[in-house]
């Protein structure tokens, strides 16, 4: 295993979380915060991570499965910041 598997591993016992594919769920969060780190703004990653977590909890609590709301979630938002233009435009 990997230090970010036995991270992830660790993390997830602590907050008493079961992730059904701990690999690809890995994978879409690393990919949505690429794509929101070139797309928007670095600091913008983990917060966007962040409320992907928030909104598949809340999905979960519902009686979504959150392995797939958080693949879903991360698609649109992947899809969002691949386009993104703030209003008023870029600044640089």
């Amino acid at each position: 295993m990997s230090t970010m598997s036995d991270w992830i591993e660790a993390v997830c016992a602590e907050l008493d979380l079961n992730l059904a594919d701990q690999r690809a769920t890995t994978t879409v969060v690393l990919d949505l915060t690429a794509d929101v780190a070139h797309g928007v703004a670095r600091p913008a990653a983990p917060v966007t991570a962040f409320l992907v977590g928030l909104a598949a909890g809340r999905a979960a609590e519902r009686g979504a499965e959150p392995d797939a709301e958080v693949a879903a979630l991360s698609a649109r938002l992947s899809a969002l910041a691949k386009t993104w233009e703030p209003p008023g435009g870029r600044s640089e």
